[in-house]
């Protein structure tokens, strides 16, 4: 139940993703308007989540998962009312109530996903959970551009409404049934925040900061590359679904695999996927042999995810586990947000080719800090 809920959430948000810019352009956003609208979701996201993790770790962890996709379903009704009204200061409301939304919702989602996995099977629940992020991914962007060249954006965006709205209602029966057993557990936990600063999730965090650090290089430069070398944005969406798809295919194999192995060796095989994928796109960056990176790189991050949440989450005690899965995820966002400003000066000195051969560096560094607890004292861990 709880991983439809975290598909129809996700759904929800990636349906409207690839139209945004579009229908912003529409309502005569200058390219500055357009591109702060676009990251407004993610800047108001990435500050709500320790209210999440705090709401989670209150005892609120459905209640946090039934507001966030209530709070997408408001958002999606604001996008219908920018596009009836034509008011781009709705559209950029809209925006920030999505980014709140994601917010309360994603650490008490992946947190819940660890309170409820069997014992031993952590990391295959997390796998699984990833599969539906995955997959949401996967079908929104092409069903809103679908739906919006059928439907119109009115349409398009009425499908953020009706998907939230089904992803709360699948957090109701899991609420009546495990609710109470959840919360015992968190009260009876006398766990600070203090123990957040294990070994394990530290290093899984910082890890996770470099990875997505390289991880922007991707999908914010090489689509840049594409588009003034004068190859359709197409074959740039065509690429994104070989990783989606890799991605989705590796996700159970990864948590699995941490499962019986520990996550570090898993996570060590990713991130040299994901590496060696960077080094065939800095050798062909144009198609077809270019998907064979995508290919590569979608494996690698299918196997690391789920491990690194397992790495990052599994020893948490119940009490702080939602606000450990709030900073966690916080690393992701702070480094993509990094990715794309530093690599962008990059960029503007290099060129946009000049920004891949960095990549394959950054991601070593991941490699060597998930390693650091092996080191200091946390193998027990």
């Amino acid at each position: 139940m709880l991983n439809l809920s975290t598909f129809f959430f996700f759904l929800g948000i990636s349906v409207v993703n690839p139209i945004i810019s579009p229908f912003a352009i529409t309502l005569r956003a200058t390219p500055l308007m357009v591109g702060i609208i676009a990251g407004i979701t993610s800047v108001v996201a990435l500050l709500s989540k320790p209210l999440g993790g705090l709401l989670g770790d209150r005892g609120y962890r459905f209640q946090a998962m039934i507001l966030g996709n209530v709070l997408g379903a408001v958002a999606g009704l604001l996008y219908v009312l920018s596009a009836v009204t034509g008011s781009i200061w709705t559209l950029a409301f809209a925006r920030a109530i999505h980014g709140l939304s994601m917010g309360i919702f994603f650490p008490s989602s992946l947190s819940t996903a660890v309170d409820l996995a069997p014992k031993g099977r952590v990391g295959e629940t997390l796998g699984w959970r990833g599969m539906m992020f995955s997959l949401g991914n996967i079908i929104g962007p092409a069903l809103g551009g679908y739906l919006s060249d059928v439907m119109g954006f009115v349409g398009a965006f009425s499908f953020t409404v009706v998907f939230s709205i089904v992803g709360a209602l699948f957090v109701l029966p899991v609420w009546r049934e495990a609710g109470r057993i959840v919360e015992r557990e968190i009260r009876e936990d006398r766990a600070s925040y203090s123990e957040l600063l294990k070994a394990g999730f530290v290093a899984a965090s910082l890890a996770l900061f470099f990875f997505s650090f390289s991880y922007a290089g991707i999908i914010t430069y090489l689509p840049a590359l594409y588009k003034i070398i004068g190859i359709p944005q197409s074959v740039f969406g065509f690429y994104m679904m070989v990783i989606g798809i890799a991605s989705f295919i590796m996700r159970v194999i990864g948590g699995r695999t941490a499962d019986r192995m520990g996550p570090v060796p898993v996570i060590r095989i990713g991130i040299l996927l994901v590496i060696a994928g960077y080094v065939v796109l800095i050798l062909y960056k144009l198609p077809p042999h270019s998907y064979a990176s995508a290919l590569l790189i979608g494996a690698g991050f299918g196997l690391s995810v789920p491990a690194m949440q397992l790495m990052a989450l599994g020893n948490l005690p119940p009490r702080i586990r939602t606000m450990g899965s709030s900073i966690y995820t916080m690393f992701f966002d702070l480094g993509m947000l990094v990715g794309q400003i530093f690599l962008g000066y990059v960029a503007g000195l290099r060129g946009y080719a000049g920004v891949f051969p960095l990549l394959p560096v950054i991601a070593a560094a991941s490699l060597i800090i998930v390693h650091a607890p092996l080191l200091f004292g946390g193998r027990k861990e």
